[in-house]
């Protein structure tokens, strides 16, 4: 197996301006989640020896399309044990993400991640998304979580109208394999982007960000 700065060359490789801080964050991440997976399990046990290219940088993706400003604000809707809130809360430092799960124990573990990793700019929340209220987001996030028709329910009453950023206000989701059945049901118009054109990895084939405007 690879050791971790190893593992993080995969990051380094696609983004470059991380300061030493990010860097120790990103390094922590593979330790905490296999000390935590070990005894809640919400990563598999092959995904998680390949963490930083399965987890990480698969969430990093939207990143890559989205420049989120200071001060926006981002819902994970069902983010299951963090992804991709947690990576691209590293990422923008000066962006609040709100993780929101079903499952409590799933919470559990973003917490202690968060707080082993020294992350201050996320907060969780015990919840469906259906159920939030009286809170608005600039963008929602999301991985396999949901089909799109279902992710959109969820996720529009929760979005500001808004395009002061790269992209528009919007859901930005990140699913995989043939998505024109799940797209037809779903009424929507997604602008859709193939994760292997960002990064040319061979795990990436077949895996898609899809981007709805507000």
């Amino acid at each position: 197996m690879e050791s971790t700065p190893q593992k993080l060359g995969l990051i380094l490789k696609y983004f470059s301006d991380f300061t030493p801080h990010q860097i120790q964050q990103f390094e922590a991440l593979e330790e905490l989640y296999k000390e935590w997976n070990a005894k809640i399990n919400v990563i598999s046990r092959k995904d998680i020896d390949s963490i930083y290219l399965h987890h990480v940088l698969h969430s990093l993706s939207i990143a890559a399309i989205a420049g989120f400003q200071p001060g926006t604000q981002v819902i994970d809707i069902g983010c299951g044990g963090g992804f991709p809130g947690v990576p691209l809360a590293i990422f923008f430092p000066e962006v609040k993400f709100h993780l929101v799960d079903s499952i409590a124990k799933k919470l559990k573990v973003v917490d202690a991640v968060t707080e082993g990793a020294g992350i201050k700019n996320i907060t969780t929340q015990h919840s469906r998304a259906e159920e939030i209220k009286n809170r608005k987001f600039d963008f929602a996030v999301s991985r396999a979580v949901a089909p799109l028709k279902e992710l959109w329910q969820w996720a529009g009453p929760l979005l500001k109208k808004g395009h002061q950023q790269e992209i528009a206000n919007g859901l930005i989701c990140l699913k995989g394999g043939d998505l024109a059945q799940e797209i037809f049901e779903s009424g929507l118009r997604p602008r859709m982007m193939p994760v292997d054109k960002i990064f040319p990895e061979e795990y990436f084939a077949e895996k898609y960000i899809l981007h709805i405007s507000k």
